[in-house]
C-alpha cells in the first residue's frame, strides 16, 4: 500500500509554539515527535507555508518556525504555480473560500493539483471543517480535478501503534 501524501498548512507549524491553544500544541508536538519521524506518510509544506511563516514579525519566533518546516521529514512540494493561482481564485470566485483567504485557497489548490490525499489544518473557520471540504470538491470536480482530498486536523492521522 503505498504512504498518504499529507500536505500541512501554516497553522500546523504555527500550533507547535502556540501558548494560547496548550491542547492543539501538545497534539502537534506530538504529530512532530511521533507521527512524522514514523515514516507512516509522506509529508509536505509549500513555499506558501514558507512565505507565511517568513511574514512572521517576531524574529526568535519566526526562526523557530523555519526550522520546524524545513526538518528533513518534511520535502518542499513542487507545483505550478500558475495553475495553483487559477484554481484558488476558482474556489474564491465560487465562494468554497472567503476573499481574504488568498493563502488558504493556494494551500487547498497546492494539495490538489499535486494530488495530496491529505491537507492539515488547525484552520477551523476556512479550511478543516466539513461544509468547506464539500463546497472545494465540487470546485475540484467542476475544474477536473478527481482526486478526492481529505481536509483534517492532526488527530485524523496519527500514527497507529499496534
Amino acid at each position: 500500500m503505498r504512504k498518504l501524501k499529507v500536505y500541512m498548512d501554516t497553522s500546523i507549524i504555527s500550533h507547535l509554539y502556540a501558548e494560547d491553544k496548550p491542547d492543539w500544541r501538545a497534539i502537534t508536538e506530538e504529530l512532530y515527535s511521533d507521527t512524522i519521524p514514523s515514516n507512516a506518510y509522506n509529508f509536505f509544506i509549500s513555499d506558501v507555508v514558507l512565505g507565511e511563516i517568513k511574514r512572521t514579525n517576531n524574529s526568535e519566533l519566526r526562526d523557530k518556525l523555519i526550522k520546524a518546516a524545513t526538518i528533513p521529514a518534511i520535502k518542499l512540494i513542487t507545483y505550478s504555480s500558475d495553475e495553483a493561482g487559477v484554481l484558488a481564485e476558482k474556489y474564491i470566485e465560487q465562494g468554497a473560500l472567503p476573499p481574504t483567504s488568498l493563502d488558504d485557497a493556494l494551500h487547498v489548490a497546492i494539495s490538489t493539483i499535486c494530488d495530496v490525499d491529505i491537507l492539515l489544518s488547525w484552520n477551523y473557520k476556512h479550511l478543516s471543517n466539513i461544509e468547506r471540504e464539500i463546497k472545494i470538491q465540487s470546485v475540484n470536480l467542476n475544474q477536473g480535478y478527481t482526486h478526492p482530498i481529505r481536509i483534517t486536523n492532526p488527530l485524523e492521522v496519527f500514527h497507529a501503534r499496534e
